[in-house]
Order: C-alpha cells, then structure tokens, then sequence
C-alpha cells in the first residue's frame, strides 16, 4: 500500500528523554492511531513530524517528500493540536477570513457548514468559547482547506460522547475515498477503536509495535491465573504481566493459543486500553 506519511529513525534527545529511532507509516486510506502515556513522546514525534522541532536524525516524508520541499504540502495537510491556535479575540468568522488568505484551496462554503453542523456562532469571540467549542473551530478550519492529511494530538479530547462520536464519523467519512489518511494521537482509546485501522504504540519515547487494528482486538488476549498457573505458561508466548491482590494478569498475543493450551485458565479479551495498562504498569516479559 503506498503511504501518504513514512516514518523512519526519528530521533530527538533532550533532558531526561530520547525519542528513539521511531518508525512508522500512514497508509492511503487508513487511519493511524498513535498510542502512548503521558510523557511517552507522542506529541514530541508529532512536532518532529511537522518541522516544528528540530529532529536530531531521521527522514520524514508526505507523498515522498520532505515538508520544506514544497509548498502544497501545506495546503495538503490539516493539523488539530490540544489547544486553540488563534488569538482569542478573533471571532470565527475573522478566523475564517484569514484562512482563506492563507489557504488557496479554502472553500468558505464548506466552512459555514461546520460552523452551522458544529453550532458554532460565527461572531463570538474564541474567549467566550467552551474548549469543545474551540476543538470543533479548529477541526473546521483544518478540514475546509481540503486536506489529503489530517494530523491530529488530542483532537477529541475537549468534546462530549456525542460530538466525539459525530466527529469521529467525519473522520470515517474523510477516509473513504482511499485517497485520504489521518494520523490521530489519542488518549481515549476507545475513539481509536471505533475508527482506527492501524494502532502505533510509542513507550518511554520507543515504538513498541505498530500492528492492525483487528490482529490487537481480535488476537490478543489477557490470561488470568493464579500463582501456580502463572509459573506454569510458557515465558516466550507473554508479552507482558502484572500482579494484582489475587491474581496475575498476562498478556498474550495469540488468545485463541492460550485457551487452548490453559483449559483452566481464564483468557479474556483484550481492549486496546488493557494493552497499553499491562505494557505501562506492568512487567515486558520480552
């Protein structure tokens, strides 16, 4: 599959952190979740990404160039960060005056009609905005310059269930033609389950494994033992544990293996949020 987004050894060294060698890629069509706790260096890879940090090693390309060599590329990528990125005084009406200044590809049309699908009032000023409000202001404005990129970090965070949820559909939406991919850092990784195709998972600024989607949700799996069922598995098939009061929780790639193998041991299933627990707090066998 061609990537629209390609990764390789991203490497940034401050105090007290490295990100280490990073590599992935967006595919066409898909939508990549980037996955990490707090401090991991998902925002770092984003910002290292968009050359608004200085990477200290690795390439990074969009269609197979790098983002100085062109100037489409800003026109072909639509960036969300946790945060609003206009003076407060603006209005969305002024913001959207001014993107149609900055973008050649804005369409002015399609604006007001997130203003009017997001209930945005487009003479408030952004001050007097809840923070949903401001994610939906800058999801629109990153949308209406028609992107063939989305990257977004923490674009849903500020949002309710069910403007998450409609904002997740225009995601799907976006990516349907196959020509489009988003690049979505997120901690509510229940979001990424229902729109994710791709799950990257950065660790103590490492990536610990960049898998589909459904190989996480439909493979992996979670053994709940005691003690003695615990010494008993087999110490190259974990991928990581971690005790609780009673008893031991085991991660496994292969769930269907395991309760195949420990008839009585319970194998549950594991949701990407387990995951992330058990490779965070718990013990890597590997």
């Amino acid at each position: 599959m061609d990537a629209i987004l390609q990764v390789e050894n991203l490497t940034k060294q401050y105090a007290g952190f490295m990100l280490d060698h990073v590599s992935f890629s967006v595919p066409k069509g898909t939508i990549m979740g980037l996955i990490g706790e707090n401090g991991a260096g998902k925002s770092t890879t984003i910002n290292a990404i968009l050359d608004l940090i200085h990477k200290d090693d690795g390439t990074v390309t969009f269609w197979g160039q790098e983002l100085s060599s062109s100037s489409q590329l800003k026109e072909d990528i639509g960036v969300v960060f946790d945060g609003i990125n206009f003076y407060d005084t603006l209005t969305p009406a002024k913001v959207g005056k001014i993107s149609s200044a900055a973008y050649k590809q804005w369409d002015e049309y399609l604006y007001q009609d997130f203003l009017n699908r997001f209930q945005l009032p487009s003479d408030k000023e952004i001050k007097t905005l809840s923070k949903g409000m401001k994610m939906k202001l800058c999801i629109a404005v990153a949308l209406s310059h028609k992107p063939k990129l989305l990257i977004l970090d923490e674009a849903t965070s500020g949002l309710d269930p069910v403007m998450r949820d409609d904002i997740l559909d225009i995601f799907l939406d976006f990516v349907q033609d196959e020509n489009h991919s988003i690049l979505m850092s997120s901690h509510i990784t229940t979001d990424l389950e229902k729109v994710a195709d791709y799950i990257t998972f950065i660790h103590q600024g490492k990536v610990l494994f960049c898998k589909t989607k459904d190989e996480l949700r439909y493979h992996y799996g979670i053994i709940r033992c005691g003690a003695a069922m615990f010494d008993q598995l087999d110490k190259d098939e974990i991928l990581a544990y971690r005790k609780d009061d009673y008893q031991w929780n085991v991660l496994v790639a292969d769930k269907g293996k395991a309760r195949r193998k420990y008839k009585n041991a319970v194998v549950d299933d594991a949701t990407i949020d387990d995951i992330l627990l058990l490779y965070v707090k718990g013990e890597q066998a590997r």
